[in-house]
C-alpha cells in the first residue's frame, strides 16, 4: 500500500495514539523512518492494557506492524516489550516468526521507559537531539492499541472503542473494552464499585494521570482509572496548590540535587536541572536563566516530586507553570541547548518500577485485572477533540439515526486532526461543537 493511501484511511478511521496526548497516527508515518517501534514498555505503575491488548491480540498487532514498515519502506519494526512480562513475550515469540522484518527488544522494568524519547535510547542506541521528533533520528514510534486500530483500519473498521484498566480501591480490578463516550462511573460500576468513602479518581498513571470526575467519558486516549482514597499520598499530590508549593520552595528547598540527578531527561543528557529551576524561583526569578531555556524539555514525568525529593516539594509543577506560561506569550523550546548525551553513572540512575510503585504507596493494588470484552451501555457523550490537533467538526443533526462505526464529526481538509465516528447504534440526542450524545432506541 501506497504510504498517502494509508495516511488517508488512518485519518479517515480516526486513528491516534491510544495514550498520552493522542498524535494522529497518519501525521507519524514518514518515508523518512528506517525503524519503527511498537512501544510496549508501559512503565507506570499499575497499568497492563498494552501488554495484555498485545498478547490477546498478537498477530493482528504483528501484521499491521509488518505492513506499516513495509509502507514506509523502513528497514525493521523493532516490540519493545518488559522483560517481565513473560506471557506477552511468550504469545509474541509464538507469531514473530511469521515476519521476517520485525524483532524484540527487551527492556528493563524501570521508569519512565515508555518516554518516546528515552525508549529510542534504550532499544536503538540513538538519542533524539533536543528540540527534534524521533524521525529526525530515523525513528517512529507507535502504541500498541494504536496498531490494533490501524490493523481494524485497514480492515474498513473506524475507532469506536477504547480498552481501559480499572485499579486500585476497586472490588474487581479489570480491563474493560469500552464504547468511547462511556461513562467513568459505568466503568467503576463494572469493577465492582469504590471500597472507600469519597473516593478520587485519576485517568492514566498514577505519575502523570490528571484527577477526573466520574461524570467525565472515556476518550481515544484513557487508558486506566485508577480510584484511590481522598487521603492517598498520589492525590494530595495532584491537588497541591501551585503557590504553596513555591513559598515552600522558597523556604526549605536545600539545593541537594536529588531531582535532577534523578530527572529521566537529565540522565539521558538533556540540559534539564529542576534543583537549579528551583533556586531561580526561591531567588524571584534572579540568576541563572539558562536553566529556563533547558527545562523546556522537562518529560513531566513526576519523578523529581514523588521519589526524589526529601522534602515533599514539586519542581514538575514549578516547571510545568513556567511552561504554559511561555506558550502563552508565544515561547517555543530553543534548539541550541547544550547537550550530552554522555552522562555519567546513567544506568545506576535509573528508577526501578517496583520500588517507585512501594514509594508510593501503590503496590498492595498490583492485581491482575483480566481483559472482559462484553461491556454495553444504553448512552454515549462523544467528545469532538479527543487527540492533538484540531478537533472534528459535527456533521449529523439530532434526531438522525445513527451505526456504530457511522462518521459523526468530520476534520477540516488539510488540518491535523482525525474524523470522529458513533461507538453505539441509537439516535442522536445532542449536538454542538464539543460533543454529541447517542442513545440507544
Amino acid at each position: 500500500m501506497e504510504l498517502k493511501k494509508i495516511q488517508n484511511i488512518l485519518r479517515e478511521m480516526g486513528v491516534v495514539g491510544a495514550g498520552g496526548a493522542g498524535f494522529p497516527s497518519y501525521a507519524k508515518l514518514s518515508d523518512k523512518a528506517e525503524t519503527i517501534i511498537l512501544n510496549c514498555a508501559e512503565c507506570e505503575p499499575l497499568l497492563k492494557v498494552h501488554r495484555q491488548v498485545l498478547e490477546e491480540y498478537t498477530y493482528e498487532i504483528l501484521s499491521a506492524l509488518s505492513d506499516v514498515v513495509k509502507t514506509c519502506g523502513a528497514e525493521q519494526g523493532i516490540v519493545a516489550v518488559k522483560s517481565h512480562y513473560t506471557s506477552t513475550l511468550n504469545a509474541l515469540r509464538a507469531e514473530i516468526g511469521a515476519f521476517s522484518n520485525l524483532s524484540i527488544s527487551t527492556l528493563e522494568a524501570v521508569y519512565p521507559a515508555g518516554d518516546e524519547i528515552i525508549l529510542i535510547r534504550e532499544v536503538t542506541g540513538k538519542t533524539v537531539v533536543p528540540g527534534s521528533l524521533p524521525i529526525s533520528v530515523g525513528v517512529v514510534v507507535c502504541n500498541v492499541e494504536s496498531m490494533l486500530n490501524v490493523y481494524n483500519a485497514l480492515k474498513g473498521n473506524p475507532v469506536t472503542h477504547k480498552y481501559v484498566t480499572v485499579a486500585g480501591e476497586v472490588k474487581t480490578p479489570l480491563t474493560l473494552c469500552v464504547p468511547l463516550g462511556t461513562k467513568i462511573s459505568q466503568l467503576i460500576h463494572a469493577a465492582g464499585g469504590a471500597t472507600v468513602d469519597n473516593a478520587e479518581y485519576i485517568s492514566g498513571g498514577p505519575m502523570m494521570g490528571k484527577l477526573i470526575n466520574v461524570n467525565d467519558v472515556v476518550t481515544k486516549t484513557t487508558n486506566a482509572i485508577i480510584v484511590l482514597p481522598q487521603n492517598h499520598g498520589v492525590v494530595l499530590n495532584k491537588k497541591l496548590n501551585f503557590k504553596i508549593n513555591l513559598r515552600r520552595t522558597a523556604s526549605v528547598c536545600c539545593q541537594c540535587r536529588s531531582c535532577t540527578e534523578l530527572c529521566s531527561r537529565h540522565v539521558i543528557g538533556y540540559p534539564v536541572e529542576p534543583h537549579a529551576v528551583m533556586r531561580l524561583f526561591s531567588n524571584g526569578g534572579k540568576g541563572d536563566m539558562s536553566v529556563v531555556a533547558g527545562a523546556m524539555y522537562c518529560s513531566g514525568c513526576g519523578l523529581c516530586e514523588t521519589y526524589s525529593c526529601p522534602q515533599g516539594l514539586s519542581p514538575r509543577q514549578v516547571i510545568a507553570e513556567m511552561k504554559a506560561v511561555a506558550r502563552q506569550n508565544g515561547l517555543k523550546p530553543p534548539t541550541d541547548v547544550p547537550f550530552d548525551p554522555n552522562v555519567k553513572d546513567a544506568e545506576l540512575k535509573k528508577v526501578s518500577v517496583e520500588r517507585l510503585s512501594a514509594r508510593l504507596g501503590l503496590t498492595k493494588y498490583d492485581k491482575p485485572a483480566p481483559i472482559h470484552e462484553d461491556f454495553a451501555t444504553k448512552q454515549v457523550k462523544i467528545m469532538m477533540a479527543q487527540s492533538i490537533g484540531a478537533p472534528a467538526i459535527p456533521c449529523i443533526a439530532e434526531g438522525d439515526a445513527v451505526k456504530a462505526g457511522d462518521v459523526i464529526g468530520k476534520v477540516k481538509d488539510g488540518a491535523l486532526g482525525v474524523n470522529v465516528h458513533a461507538s453505539i447504534d441509537g439516535k442522536v440526542t445532542t449536538v454542538n461543537e464539543k460533543f454529541i450524545k447517542i442513545s440507544k432506541i
